[in-house]
């Protein structure tokens, strides 16, 4: 029997390698419902191939850009708006919801389809920085499955298959140190946004990829990594590695160390995700390892890479820090990508939102939707001499 699929974020870059996936396997996968935020023509396109007779536009003025078109299969239903984006979730026959939607707006359809007894395949980082308190119990109390499509995070996922609880040391995450790891730090206060959107390993979307400059999606990956596999902070540790072959370690209590390895490509997680507990023949050709090459690894340079000391303190602090640190980053990543904020200005923004922001604590979902609203509020309007 084919596992049933809902893609909420089928138009980004881990839709496109989630698509790759499912037309490897559609003997055993089935695209059931869609969503993405705007980009109507492509979603459409995705309906005609996949046969998805379940699609939701986030926009509304794509909404009715894609109605007026009639670009849509006449067998598809197109809805619009975040009811309509929950109500997708949670569709009977889907087996798998694979959360790729970007910000904030994936929380929600997240907790919808763990209310519904789906598994969640995670590509949000919002759901556990933003509610990680109120997914995990959720998924716990409705014992569903939450399965980690980040590379660094599945790779942890997979090492920790069959050891028994409380033998784990600690976490090691390896980041790629990004497309300015070999820059000099006087000369960080010339990158324009031209320059930070080309990473040297990895094809992804633009906020993605200078996030990986600033290594700030290295320091969200850090809190995922605290609520996914329940360890404080002094147990996550990060090392940069800049061939992104290695995807993370896991050190036992015994010292010994298991590594999970695979060409930089999300269909490799992805495709592990969604086939779980089985696996299939993969995407693309894995790692050689009868091509010589090296694996280089060392520790991170605070003073060049504040965003990653800054997810630190956010996780250390808990309550809404979190939150906090995620919602400035966004907006200044936004503002940077626009230019009307300089790459410098990015950890400026977040540590100011960080020590000027209040947060309650232990936050309800609604309070962090809140604070989320707040610090976007103050980062948009956040000026520096």
């Amino acid at each position: 029997m084919k596992k049933k699929i809902i893609l909420l974020g089928a138009t980004g870059s881990i839709g496109s390698s989630t698509l790759r996936v499912l037309r490897k396997h559609q003997d055993r996968l089935e695209l059931v419902g869609v969503a993405a935020q705007s980009r109507h023509k492509e979603l459409a396109a995705i309906c005609h191939e996949f046969k998805v007779t379940q699609a939701v536009l986030q926009n509304e003025a794509a909404y009715q850009e894609a109605r007026q078109a009639g670009t849509f299969p006449q067998d598809t239903q197109l809805n619009c708006g975040a009811e309509a984006l929950e109500a997708l979730a949670t569709l009977t026959e889907a087996d798998i919801v694979l959360i790729a939607v970007v910000g904030a707006a994936g929380l929600r359809p997240a907790l919808a389809a763990i209310e519904a007894g789906k598994d969640i395949a995670l590509a949000n980082k919002e759901l556990l920085v933003l509610g990680g308190a109120h997914v995990i119990e959720a998924a716990q109390r409705k014992g569903v499955r939450l399965l980690p499509t980040d590379s660094e995070h599945n790779a942890i996922f997979q090492c920790l298959q069959g050891q028994p609880d409380g033998q784990v040391d600690k976490l090691i995450l390896t980041a790629s140190g990004g497309q300015f790891r070999d820059t000099p730090a006087a000369e960080l206060s010339h990158i324009t946004p031209e320059m930070a959107t080309q990473h040297p390993n990895w094809s992804m979307g633009p906020k993605i990829t200078v996030d990986s400059a600033t290594m700030a999606n290295k320091g969200l990956e850090l809190i995922e990594a605290h609520w996914l596999f329940s360890l404080e902070p002094e147990r996550l540790e990060v090392v940069i590695h800049p061939q992104s072959v290695v995807h993370s370690f896991v050190q036992f209590i015994d010292g010994s160390i298991l590594a999970q390895l695979s060409p930089p490509s999300m269909t490799f997680a992805i495709q592990h995700c969604l086939l779980y507990p089985d696996r299939a023949p993969g995407v693309e050709p894995t790692t050689d390892f009868r091509q010589a090459f090296s694996l280089d690894f060392n520790s991170p340079d605070y003073q060049k890479y504040p965003c990653l000391q800054l997810a630190y303190e956010a996780l250390r602090a808990g309550s809404g820090a979190p939150a906090i640190f995620n919602a400035a980053n966004e907006v200044a990543v936004e503002r940077f990508l626009a230019k009307k904020l300089s790459y410098l200005e990015i950890p400026k923004l977040i540590e100011h939102s960080l020590c000027h922001i209040q947060s309650p604590t232990q936050p309800s979902l609604n309070q962090l939707l809140q604070l989320d609203a707040e610090t976007r509020a103050m980062a948009q309007s956040l000026r520096f001499q």
